[in-house]
């Protein structure tokens, strides 16, 4: 997820919420040690060290922190709380001639 999104949310999201996602990322994810994506120098399980090992509801997190949280684990987000995703129609179809090849010059 990214930054703007991730901010979006954890404007709103309450702890509850965060703890839902967070149990869901406990169960789910099966490889710790697949590249963070905040921190490209850590790993998932390093994240989850830092950011959510004491994680206590009753806590008031910065907005970073919980920004944070949401960009690693967020795809363990209900699907009503994820951005939706924005398809892009091409208008026309691409200009397309045949390549000549006539005056190439061989080498």
């Amino acid at each position: 997820m990214n930054k703007y999104d991730a901010r979006k949310i954890a404007e709103v999201i309450t702890n509850e919420q965060l703890k839902t996602m967070l149990v869901a990322a406990k169960n789910n994810i099966k490889n710790w040690t697949k590249v963070s994506t905040v921190n490209k120098s850590f790993t998932i399980g390093f994240m989850w060290n830092i950011l959510v090992a004491d994680f206590d509801v009753n806590k008031k997190y910065h907005i970073l922190s919980k920004t944070n949280m949401i960009r690693e684990f967020g795809r363990f987000l209900p699907e009503d709380m994820k951005p939706q995703k924005v398809k892009r129609k091409r208008t026309t179809e691409p200009i397309h001639q045949i390549p000549k090849f006539d005056n190439f010059k061989k080498h």
